[in-house]
C-alpha cells in the first residue's frame, strides 16, 4: 500500500471511530428527559453526568497520550474505542442514576484515549498546509455524529425507551476498534515542514509556546459554548419553547448535520487557502467566526418567533466554522516529538475550562432561575473565544512560501 492510500485510509477508518465517538457521546443529550422522569432528577444532576464524562476525560488524556509519544498508536486507539463501546452497550442494564455516572466515566476514560491521540497520528500522514482540510473532513464527525445521535436518540428513545439508542450506536465501534490495529504507523514527524525549537518541541518550552496557549484558551472558550448548545438545545425547546421530545431532537439534529456539515468542511477550507496570505490564517478564520456566532446566540436564546430556528442554525454553522481551523493551528503550533502530550494537555484545559462544568452551571442556573437565563453564559464564552483568537493571530509559526507553492 502506497504512503499515500495509507494517509488516505487512515482518514477514512479515524472519520468513521470519530463519528461513532459522538453518536455515543450525544445519544445522552437526545433523551435526558426520559432518564430525568424515570430517576426523578434534577436539571443539576442531568447536567453532572456530562460534567463528569469530561472531568474523567480531560485527567485521562494527559496520563495516557503521553505513552503515545513513545509507543504504538494503533494499539492504544483501538483499546480505547473498544472500551467506549464496551461501556456504552452496557447501558442496556443500567438502573440507576449512579450506575448511569459510573458509564459516563468509563466511557470518558475510553474516549480520551481515541480523541488526544488521532490528530497527531494524522499530522505525520499530511503536511502543515492542507491539515485545515484533513482536520476539516476528521472533525466533520463532531457535527454529523453529535446530529446523528440526536436523531437515533430522538427515533428510538421515543419508540423504544432510552437505552435502546445507547446498545444500536455501540456495535460499529466494536468492530472499527479492530480496524484501527492494521493501520501503518507513520514515522513521527514525517510530514513536518516547519522547523523545530524549544518552544514547540519539549514539555519545558511548551509553557511559553503563546500560539499553542492562545489556541488552546480560544477553543477552551468555544468548547464551553458547543457544550452547553449541545446538552441543553433539545431540552430548551421542550421545555422553553413547547416542542415535543422528537420533533426538537429532529430539528436540532437536522440543523446539526447541514450547519456542521457545511461550516466544518468549508472553516478548514478557508483557512487552507489563506495560508497562502496570512500565517494566521487558521486563527483568522476562526476569530471571524465566533464574533459572528454572538449575535445568533442571543436571537437563538430570547426570540420566540420563527426567527429562532435560523438563528440556532446560524449559530452553529459559526461556531462549528472554527473546528478544523482551530484543530489545524493546534498541531502545527507544536512538533511531533511532543504532539500527543501537547494534545492531551489541550483536551485536559478546554474541558476543565469549558464543557466539564458548562452543563452543570447552567443547570445549576436554571435550577434557581430558568434555563434561558443558564443558556446566557454561551454568550459570554463566545466572545471571550473571539477576543483570545483575534490576540493569538501575532503568534502563529511562520511557514515559508516555498512549502505552500510545494502544496498546491
Amino acid at each position: 500500500m502506497s504512503t499515500k492510500t495509507s494517509a488516505t485510509v487512515a482518514l477514512l477508518l479515524l472519520t468513521a471511530l470519530n463519528f461513532l465517538n459522538y453518536i455515543d457521546r450525544n445519544v445522552l443529550f437526545a433523551v435526558q428527559p426520559l432518564i430525568q422522569k424515570e430517576f426523578h432528577l434534577d436539571d443539576a444532576q442531568i447536567g453532572f453526568l456530562t460534567s463528569a464524562f469530561f472531568v474523567c476525560y480531560m485527567v485521562a488524556a494527559p496520563l495516557i497520550a503521553p505513552l503515545a509519544d513513545r509507543y504504538s498508536r494503533t494499539w492504544i486507539m483501538g483499546a480505547g474505542a473498544f472500551v467506549w463501546s464496551v461501556a456504552t452497550l452496557l447501558s442496556a442494564v443500567t438502573h440507576n442514576y449512579d450506575e448511569l455516572l459510573l458509564r459516563h466515566v468509563i466511557v470518558g476514560i475510553g474516549e480520551a484515549t481515541f480523541v488526544a491521540i488521532s490528530p497527531a497520528f494524522l499530522a505525520d500522514h499530511f503536511p502543515e498546509e492542507i491539515r485545515g482540510r484533513v482536520m476539516g473532513v476528521f472533525y466533520l464527525a463532531t457535527p454529523v455524529g453529535s446530529a446523528f445521535g440526536y436523531l437515533i436518540g430522538g427515533y428510538l428513545g421515543h419508540r423504544y425507551g432510552w437505552r435502546a439508542p445507547f446498545m444500536v450506536s455501540a456495535l460499529p465501534g466494536l468492530l472499527l476498534a479492530f480496524g484501527v490495529l492494521a493501520l501503518r504507523e507513520p514515522a513521527r514527524g514525517a510530514s513536518d515542514r516547519i522547523a523545530d525549537s524549544v518552544e514547540r518541541g519539549s514539555i519545558r518550552g511548551l509553557i511559553h509556546n503563546k500560539a499553542y496557549w492562545t489556541v488552546t484558551l480560544g477553543t477552551a472558550m468555544m468548547t464551553f459554548a458547543v457544550g452547553g448548545l449541545q446538552v441543553w438545545m433539545p431540552t430548551f425547546l421542550v421545555r422553553m419553547r413547547h416542542l415535543p421530545l422528537d420533533r426538537a431532537n429532529n430539528i436540532f439534529g437536522g440543523m446539526t448535520v447541514v450547519s456542521g456539515t457545511v461550516a466544518t468542511l468549508l472553516g478548514g477550507w478557508i483557512g487552507d487557502r489563506l495560508l497562502r496570505r496570512t500565517d494566521a490564517a487558521y486563527q483568522l478564520v476562526s476569530a471571524i467566526g465566533m464574533a459572528l456566532a454572538i449575535p445568533a446566540v442571543v436571537v437563538a436564546i430570547y426570540y420566540r418567533g420563527a426567527g429562532m430556528f435560523p438563528a440556532i442554525f446560524l449559530g452553529e454553522f459559526f461556531l462549528l466554522l472554527n473546528t478544523a481551523p482551530l484543530n489545524a493551528a493546534l498541531v502545527n503550533s507544536v512538533s511531533a516529538r511532543i504532539r500527543a502530550t501537547a494534545l492531551a494537555v489541550n483536551i485536559f484545559t478546554i474541558h476543565l475550562l469549558g464543557d466539564a462544568f458548562s452543563p452543570t452551571l447552567i443547570g445549576v442556573i436554571s435550577d434557581h432561575t430558568n434555563l434561558e437565563i443558564g443558556m446566557t453564559a454561551m454568550v459570554v464564552a463566545v466572545a471571550l473565544s473571539a477576543a483570545i483568537l483575534f490576540y493569538g493571530m501575532h503568534f502563529a509559526p511562520k511557514i515559508s512560501n516555498q512549502q505552500l507553492a510545494a502544496s498546491n
